[in-house]
């Protein structure tokens, strides 16, 4: 059994297409279709059969949450993600679903020719760029919505928010096997974009989020604990620098603001390394939990 998971808003004309050659691709293949209506209102309407099912959201809350419905909806061995605006071809299932039978536990899509505008390019490249050098991620597009995995790699993995970007780079840390394929990706025949400038910055945030829970969830000290020597020590610097004005050079301390900033960035370094202190106690308790 194939799961076709595609989450979607206000895509109504693309829909019909967009099932009618899923099933030209996969005609004789045990397959079905998982539509999530993620709080649209354009009046789309798709009747459940055999093959087609569908969920609503009652509200819009994002495609992690539309994905997380669709999965545990799905009764699929393999699982696969399309978005619902037809850029996704299902020509290229073939390849995909070719990798699973190859041993592979997830495949991700890379987008060749890309129609997407100079916004949505630049995002993804510099998206690309931090997770190769930062977190030394395997993808050459991790933003690709197009993507076949075996259920079994997504054990443990809690979609929410926009985490869903970041679900490749956990099963390549889980240790599965990951490859990918160039994909077609079509130009968006109906209705606009989904991504706009707002959503860029919603973009960044998240890889900076995925950087932080990626690198030192399991080691909070690392990073609280270097931000805050930083601080402890510029800090220090500074009132020792007044202290040697003071003692040696007479200089009155009143008329050195600087010594207010000096004490403020010691106060803040100590209370940061103090956070990665808890962070690493709140780690500790979790695992010796579940030991």
């Amino acid at each position: 059994m194939i799961s076709i998971i595609i989450p979607f808003h206000n895509e109504k004309e693309s829909l019909p297409i967009l099932i009618k050659d899923i099933g030209k691709e996969l005609k004789g293949k045990d397959y079905e279709i998982i539509l999530v209506d993620d709080g649209s209102t354009d009046g789309y309407k798709n009747k459940t059969t055999d093959k087609v099912k569908i969920f609503t959201h009652k509200k819009r809350f994002g495609k992690g949450q539309a994905l997380r419905t669709g999965i545990d909806n799905s009764s699929g061995e393999t699982i696969v993600f399309m978005d619902g605006d037809l850029q996704d071809d299902p020509r290229d299932l073939a390849k995909m679903l070719k990798k699973i039978d190859e041993g592979y536990g997830f495949v991700n899509g890379v987008r060749v020719d890309r129609k997407d505008n100079a916004l949505i390019k630049f995002y993804s490249s510099l998206a690309t760029g931090f997770l190769k050098k930062f977190l030394h991620s395997p993808y050459t597009d991790i933003n690709c919505g197009f993507k076949a995995f075996k259920r079994d790699v997504i054990n443990g993995f809690v979609f929410y928010g926009n985490n869903f970007r970041f679900f490749p780079l956990r099963v390549f840390y889980n240790g599965n096997k990951v490859t990918e394929v160039e994909v077609r990706n079509n130009r968006r025949r109906f209705g606009q974009t989904k991504f706009g400038s707002g959503k860029l910055w919603v973009g960044i945030f998240d890889t900076l989020t995925a950087y932080f829970l990626y690198k030192f969830s399991e080691r909070p000290l690392h990073f609280f604990g270097s931000v805050g020597s930083l601080s402890f020590l510029a800090g220090s610097v500074i009132l020792i620098v007044l202290a040697i004005e003071r003692i040696f050079f007479r200089v009155m301390l009143y008329r050195r603001p600087i010594l207010f900033l000096g004490m403020l960035l010691v106060i803040v370094g100590i209370q940061i390394v103090m956070t990665g202190i808890i962070g690493e106690l709140i780690v500790f308790l979790h695992k010796k939990g579940k030991s």
